[in-house]
C-alpha cells in the first residue's frame, strides 16, 4: 500500500506554487497525496517569515497533523525554516527541517520514515542556495500559480526575505513558457505569475540576461491560456512599456497589484525603498489613463519604526487620493537581523492597531467605490469550483468579484455577464442565471 502524504502551506503563491511541485514529487516516488486532516504517513508543512507569529502558527498546524496521526513524520520546509531552524527543532513532534536548498530534495532526505529522539536538520547558509527549481501549483482547476523568479537582491530594512530566500535569480524564458504550454493542455485558464521581486526577472548566474518585459511579450503568444495575471510587482520595476503592452494584450488581465508601504517619503527612505511617491503616483496615473477600468491593489505597512501620526495621516491621505482599488494592510512587526528592529521611534502596539483599523476601513471604502464604477457594465467572468449556500464564485479581468447561483456547468468557463448589483458582502452579483450567457 502507499505511503499517504499531506501538506499544509503558509504564506504566499510562490510557497503555494513550491508545495505543488513538492508534492507531484512525493507523487512520483509512490506516494498518495492525502487532504491535511486526514491520516497520513508524512506531513510536510511550508512556512513563512513575513507574517507574525510564524512559530506559533508552525505549532499550531504541527499539534493539528499529529492530532490526526501521531505517529506521522513530520518536516518543516519554507521561509521560517531557512531562518530560524533551531527554534522549529525545539517544537514538539517536528522530525525534519529542511532549509531552502535542500526542500527540493526533500523526498531523498525523508526515504526512511523513522522517527528519532532528536529532530534532523539539513540548513545550508542562503549564500549557498544559488538554483533556480521552477515550480507552479497544480490542482486548481481554474487558475495556476507559475513561479519565475526567486530571491532578492533589495535591502529594505523591515524584510527577512532576502535571509530566507537568497540573491535574486530567475528561469529561462523558454522553460517558463513550456510550463506555461503544459499548464495550458491540462485545461487551467488563468494563470498567475509570481516570484519575490518578480519585476527583477532576468538573473540567471548572478548575471542578468532578460527583462520581465521580454517574458511578458513572450507569454502573450502562448496558445490556450486565456488570462495572465501579474503578481506583485514593484513600482520602480513596473515600466511605462509593461503598462502599456498589457493594455493591448489580449491575455494579459488588467489588474495590477503594487507595494506602496508608505505614503510619507520621510519613512519610504527609512524603509530603503526604491522610489518616492511621486514616481508611485506617476505608475496609477499611467494605468488609469491607459486602462480606466485596471483594478490596482496596494501593499501598505504601518508602524514602521519612527511613523508618527502626521507621517501616517500623510500616508492616509496620499492613499485616500490615488485612483486605486483595494489595500493589502499589514502591521509592522519586529523581525530579527533586520535593520528596523533597531531603529528608534518604536510605535506603540495600540497606535499600529488603530492606523491598521484606519487603513481597512479606507480599503472598504476604495473597493466599493470601484465596484460600485463597474456595475451595469458587461465583463467576461472566470467561475471557480467553490460553492458555498448554494452560490459560486468567480472573477472578471479586472478581478471584480461576482456571486452567482451554484452551476456545476459554469466551473472553469469564462462567460460574459452583466454586472447588476452590489452585495453588502462586497461581491457583485448577478441574479438571474439566464444573464450568464457565453460571449
Amino acid at each position: 500500500m502507499a505511503k499517504k502524504v499531506a501538506f499544509y502551506t503558509l504564506g504566499c503563491k510562490l510557497n503555494y506554487s513550491e508545495t505543488s511541485t513538492i508534492g507531484r514529487q512525493f507523487i512520483n516516488a509512490g506516494f498518495e497525496i492525502v487532504d491535511f486532516t486526514k491520516a497520513a504517513d508524512v506531513y510536510i508543512i511550508n512556512t513563512c517569515s513575513v507574517t507574525e507569529n510564524a512559530d506559533k502558527k508552525c505549532r499550531k498546524v504541527v499539534k493539528e497533523a499529529l492530532k490526526h496521526s501521531p505517529a506521522a513524520y513530520i518536516t518543516i520546509v519554507g521561509c521560517y525554516a531557512q531562518l530560524k531552524p533551531q527554534e522549529i527543532a525545539e517544537i514538539e513532534g517536528v522530525d525534519m527541517v529542511l532549509g531552502a536548498a535542500e526542500k527540493f530534495q526533500i523526498v531523498d532526505y525523508i526515504s526512511d520514515l523513522t522517527k528519532n529522539p532528536k529532530t534532523i536538520i539539513f540548513n545550508s547558509p542562503i549564500q549557498e542556495t544559488n538554483d533556480f527549481i521552477p515550480s507552479y501549483s497544480y490542482g486548481d482547476r481554474t487558475r495556476t500559480f507559475l513561479k519565475v523568479q526567486d530571491g532578492c537582491d533589495y535591502s529594505c530594512t523591515f524584510c527577512t526575505i532576502p535571509l530566507a530566500r537568497g540573491a535574486s535569480r530567475s528561469d529561462t524564458i523558454e522553460s517558463i513558457v513550456k510550463q506555461a504550454e503544459e499548464i495550458a493542455a491540462s485545461g487551467v485558464k488563468e494563470i498567475v505569475l509570481t516570484g519575490v521581486n518578480i519585476g527583477d526577472f532576468g538573473i540567471r548566474n548572478g548575471e542578468r540576461d532578460n527583462k520581465f518585459f521580454d517574458l511578458v511579450k513572450a507569454l502573450d503568444e502562448v496558445k490556450g491560456i486565456n488570462r495572465i495575471r501579474i503578481s506583485s510587482i514593484e513600482p520602480n520595476l513596473l515600466t511605462h512599456e509593461i503598462i502599456a503592452f498589457v493594455a493591448q494584450s489580449k491575455r494579459f488581465m488588467p489588474h495590477f497589484h503594487i507595494p506602496l508601504q508608505s505614503g510619507s517619503g520621510k519613512i519610504l527612505a527609512l524603509m530603503r525603498r526604491r522610489y518616492k511617491r511621486e514616481l508611485y503616483l506617476d505608475k496609477v496615473k499611467t494605468i488609469k489613463e491607459l486602462m480606466p477600468n485596471a483594478c490596482i491593489g496596494v501593499d501598505v505597512i504601518v508602524g514602521f519604526p519612527g511613523e508618527t501620526r502626521e507621517d501616517f495621516l500623510d500616508t492616509y491621505n496620499f492613499i485616500n487620493n490615488l485612483d486605486i482599488s483595494y489595500l493589502h494592510v499589514f502591521t509592522y512587526s519586529e523581525r530579527d537581523d533586520t535593520p528596523a528592529k533597531n531603529m528608534e521611534g518604536v510605535v506603540p502596539g495600540s497606535h499600529r492597531a488603530d492606523r491598521s483599523k484606519m487603513l481597512h476601513i479606507l480599503s472598504d471604502k476604495k473597493r466599493r467605490a470601484f465596484y460600485e464604477s463597474q456595475l451595469g457594465k458587461e465583463e467576461e467572468v472566470l467561475f471557480e469550483a467553490d460553492q458555498k449556500e448554494g452560490f459560486m464564485h468567480g472573477f472578471t479581468s479586472n478581478y471584480v468579484k461576482v456571486k452567482v447561483k451554484y452551476d456545476p456547468v459554469l466551473v472553469n468557463e469564462l462567460k460574459r455577464v452583466k454586472l447588476e448589483t452590489l452585495l453588502p458582502e462586497g461581491e457583485v452579483s448577478i441574479t438571474e442565471a439566464a444573464q450568464v450567457y457565453t460571449h
